[in-house]
């Protein structure tokens, strides 16, 4: 991903801070127990000492010290535990604090990358840092079925608009739970101001959560993207289409709202395809039915999302945007 001088230096500022901050909170943590229960300041000062007192014995020729030494911090630890057990706080309380456990907050595995890290340079490239202040609105904890109506029936499935809704939110919780194991897409469509976007939010927020690269972009950017690095030859879009080739998740938002034309038909059937071929996960959205799809982007784009795409059609009687609103402004 096309990273300059100064956005690397940033990212790695970012890491300074998010380890200062996990530093100050073990260090308030330490500081607290210390207060509240001595016994363990005395126990962390024993085991120090008791190690290189054992340790000097065993290079003195007395064997038996480390075994002895065994013992004693086996007893020393398992007393520690009792203290902080019995006053009610989590074994792990005094260990480092890490934003991310994987790479330890250092951005690096191994000299390669971290997942944190990679979607770093994603929120940074593609300026995604703005979703993430969506994502803590939108969410499944925040996922409300009172829009969807009990009585308003599908005459296709049969199901009411409500029953739609809690088995769309089952399949996309499924979705992110499978993650890892096989690689699937989702489809979702309806009619503006249905739930669309949000329900895909809630599946980027929890796979951001759990550490995986995610994209976002309106059916506009995307193509916008697309036609830089094909017509203008622009060396960040260029390079920006490997990324939305290889990313976790690509979430196209609003799929029918770009100015539709030759190019877009052609460049939509080449990300679904590829991405397929990659084995790596899209969610798209469209306010465009079925047969929309094939007028406007070809059978042969069509063929392909309903040979790899769980299709999820949200209705409702309202347009749930229109009625935030209203509530928001009484």
């Amino acid at each position: 991903m096309p990273l300059s001088n100064a956005q690397y230096d940033e990212i790695m500022r970012e890491y300074d801070e998010r380890q200062l901050n996990n530093r100050r909170i073990r260090d308030a943590r330490r500081t607290e127990i210390a207060e509240k229960i001595p016994r363990i300041r005395e126990i962390d000062a024993l085991t120090a000492s008791s190690s290189v007192q054992k340790a000097r014995l065993y290079l003195s020729g007395d064997t038996s010290a480390i075994t002895s030494l065994k013992t004693q911090l086996a007893e020393l630890a398992e007393e520690r535990r009792q203290l902080l057990i019995s006053n009610g706080y989590p074994l792990d309380y005094l260990d480092p604090v890490y934003t991310c456990p994987d790479c330890k907050d250092s951005g690096y595995i191994n000299g390669e990358k971290c997942h944190c890290f990679k979607q770093a340079i994603i929120n940074t490239v593609y300026a995604q840092s703005n979703i993430k202040n969506i994502l803590q609105r939108e969410n499944f904890n925040s996922f409300c079925y009172d829009y969807y109506s009990e009585s308003d029936i599908s005459q296709t499935t049969g199901l009411s608009a409500r029953d739609t809704a809690k088995h769309a939110v089952e399949v996309c919780r499924h979705f992110i739970t499978d993650f890892d194991n096989k690689p699937k897409n989702l489809f979702i469509y309806g009619k503006t101001g249905v739930g669309k976007t949000f329900l895909s939010n809630c599946v980027a927020k929890e796979l951001l959560d759990s550490g995986h690269s995610v994209i976002y972009f309106t059916a506009f950017q995307l193509f916008d993207i697309l036609s830089k690095g094909v017509f203008e030859k622009d060396a960040d879009a260029i390079a920006a289409h490997q990324n939305i080739f290889d990313c976790d998740l690509l979430v196209i938002d609003d799929l029918g709202t770009e100015l539709s034309n030759s190019f877009t038909t052609s460049q939509l059937f080449l990300c679904v395809n590829e991405r397929l071929l990659r084995q790596k996960s899209t969610i798209i959205s469209t306010n465009l039915n079925l047969n929309q799809i094939v007028d406007i982007y070809s059978e042969r784009t069509f063929s392909r999302i309903c040979d790899a795409y769980t299709l999820i059609n949200l209705f409702s009687n309202v347009d749930i945007r229109i009625q935030k609103r209203k509530q928001t402004t009484r």
